[in-house]
């Protein structure tokens, strides 16, 4: 009888997810990472598209599958992103997307698995949730930020070049800024 009360509270607490559908013009899959040690270089992707589900109740993400086209990637700098497009780093011929899947999540946290490159790795990103809101056309839609670090050796994206001075060209610490409004089907 305990077992069948807590695998009804566990399956309970996702009957009031709803899926959402992204707004595009409203969200943003951004990175940032060092160049030449001393400034940041910012970028992000134009093309992504992802299946959500979140629980209004509880204010969480319950089920979130995302795409991201590596060759949408954009830095403002055709000459970069073209060599981010190659071989030395995101080789989109043979590695044309980036995907996640959730596997865990908090009040605060998501946890998922993250394939890029192609490996697969488990990462955590900070969840904050924005809020959720009836639009101007009365539809629900709901607005958090996806934060985090990765290593982008850890995903085979190793190239670099040692500086004269000490240091390296590029950094290793990729931080990770998804800001996501969704709108509910």
């Amino acid at each position: 009888m305990k077992k069948l009360f807590i695998i009804l509270m566990i399956t309970s607490q996702f009957l009031f997810a709803s899926e959402y559908v992204l707004d595009n013009t409203h969200s943003n899959v951004g990175f940032s990472i060092k160049h030449l040690m001393i400034s940041n270089v910012k970028g992000n992707f134009k093309s992504y598209d992802a299946d959500l589900e979140f629980d209004e109740k509880t204010k969480q993400i319950t089920k979130l599958i995302a795409t991201i086209d590596t060759n949408s990637i954009d830095t403002g700098i055709q000459k970069r992103d073209n060599h981010l497009k190659s071989p030395d780093f995101f080789d989109v011929q043979k590695f044309p997307t980036i995907k996640f899947k959730l596997t865990a999540t908090t009040k605060h946290y998501i946890s998922g698995n993250l394939t890029m490159h192609g490996v697969t790795k488990k990462i955590k990103l900070k969840n904050t949730i924005h809020g959720v809101i009836k639009d101007m056309q009365g539809n629900l839609r709901v607005g958090f930020t996806l934060e985090g670090d990765i290593n982008r050796k850890d995903f085979g994206l190793i190239w670099n070049k040692v500086l004269e001075s000490g240091g390296f060209v590029v950094g290793d610490n990729v931080k990770i800024v998804i800001d996501i409004e969704a709108i509910e089907l």
